[in-house]
């Protein structure tokens, strides 16, 4: 059977998402958790989007595949339904700062991964002394300058639909940066905050907080409206675009779409991705 797992972390001691050697990652660690839990020598799961180190998520999901019997047997005397009790058992080895939200099967078709159709970031910024707090400091980027909102939006709305963010992406051999990016968009929560919220099919690595930088140059009045979109036609990275800190960047939400539609988008996104590693 296949399990979907939905899950939530704290990315500041995590060197990112992906397993790698010596370090703490949130795929490793989430991985040992679940193979002790299930009782079995290790679990392989696959994410809808591997975070970059420091990077925070409230709404990451991931797939496991096992044997029924294995979590059937996983639940031990429990009298609660085998993937309850399996959900209570890995958050109970969990460290803190990583929580399993909830375990259920997938159905037919699901593929972490390949079966998405968006992700959701957030990005948070204090831009007044008044509204620093230093209780969320490991999750908002703290910036000396108020920032324009309408500026920012004006900025924004150039960069939506399908484009080439070559400008604003970590380019790595053979990967494409291409990306249709759905909505991006600036507001003030009920506390002061500045919340960019930005979906899109895929992101490239430092996307997000490329394209934040940019749009902060906006924001602050060190560049007009019409620079980012201007650097994005240029198809390469601009000396002019800092990339800012990973602690302000949350990924928030996954998107699906319905049951029936799942192994046809999965079947769509993986022939997309093998003819671009191709």
């Amino acid at each position: 059977m296949r399990l979907r797992i939905d899950c939530a972390y704290d990315g500041a001691d995590f060197s990112g998402w992906a397993a790698q050697p010596t370090l703490r990652t949130v795929q490793g660690t989430l991985e040992d958790a679940l193979a002790t839990a299930l009782r079995i020598p290790q679990a392989r799961i696959t994410v809808a989007g591997r975070t970059d180190s420091g990077v925070h998520a409230r709404g990451q999901v991931a797939h496991l595949d096992v044997e029924p019997d294995v979590v059937t047997a996983s639940a031990g005397r429990s009298t609660d339904p085998p993937l309850d009790a399996l959900a209570r058992r890995v958050d109970g080895i969990l460290p803190p700062d990583l929580r399993v939200r909830r375990i259920s099967e997938a159905p037919d078709g699901f593929d972490a991964r390949f079966s998405a159709i968006w992700r959701r970031y957030a990005y948070r910024i204090v831009d007044a002394q008044e509204l620093a707090d230093p209780l969320v400091r490991g999750h908002v980027l703290t910036w000396p300058r108020r920032l324009d909102l309408g500026a920012m939006n004006a900025a924004s709305a150039p960069l939506v639909g399908l484009q080439d963010f070559a400008a604003f992406c970590k380019q790595r051999e053979g990967a494409t940066t291409v990306r249709t990016l759905l909505d991006l968009a600036w507001r003030r929560d009920a506390a002061g905050l500045v919340v960019g919220s930005v979906r899109a099919d895929a992101f490239c690595h430092n996307m997000v907080r490329a394209l934040v930088g940019s749009l902060i140059a906006v924001g602050e009045g060190r560049q007009p409206t019409t620079w980012p979109a201007e650097v994005m036609a240029g198809r390469r990275r601009d000396a002019g675009v800092r990339v800012v800190h990973a602690h302000g960047l949350t990924l928030e939400e996954v998107g699906y779409p319905d049951d029936a539609e799942l192994a046809a988008q999965s079947e769509r996104a993986r022939a997309k991705r093998e003819a671009i590693d191709a």
